[in-house]
């Protein structure tokens, strides 16, 4: 599976950006997928997840109530709605997919990890 996320970009503190991570591979319906993000100097954070069949979803406590996530298997894409955003969002955001199709908040569980797309939000 191949992952390239995008919809990134600079937006001011209370703005909203839609993020879309494209997949490839046949199997893309079976794959769980998280959000995560990455900032200078510190570890990927998990940010949100959705299961196989897009039925289940989990979202990290610092967005909760802001973003969304949800997929369209059909069009082998993920997406990561995010509103009311703060500058404490600012980071590189990754898409990542684990054959398991279950949801998990942790990196070693993701096979597979897209570039990243940057998010700037300024006060």
């Amino acid at each position: 599976v191949q992952l390239q996320a995008s919809g990134g970009g600079l937006v001011q503190a209370g703005g909203s950006l839609r993020l879309s991570c494209a997949a490839s591979g046949r199997t893309f319906s079976t794959y769980a997928l998280g959000w995560f993000r990455r900032t200078a100097g510190k570890e990927r954070e998990f940010v949100a997840a959705i299961n196989w069949s897009g039925g289940s979803t989990y979202l990290a406590d610092s967005v909760k109530g802001r973003f969304t996530v949800s997929r369209d298997n059909g069009e082998n894409r993920v997406y990561l709605q995010m509103n009311s955003l703060k500058p404490e969002d600012t980071a590189v955001y990754l898409c990542a997919a684990t054959p398991t199709g279950s949801i998990y908040t942790s990196t070693p569980y993701y096979a597979y990890w897209g570039q990243g797309t940057q998010v700037t939000v300024s006060s």
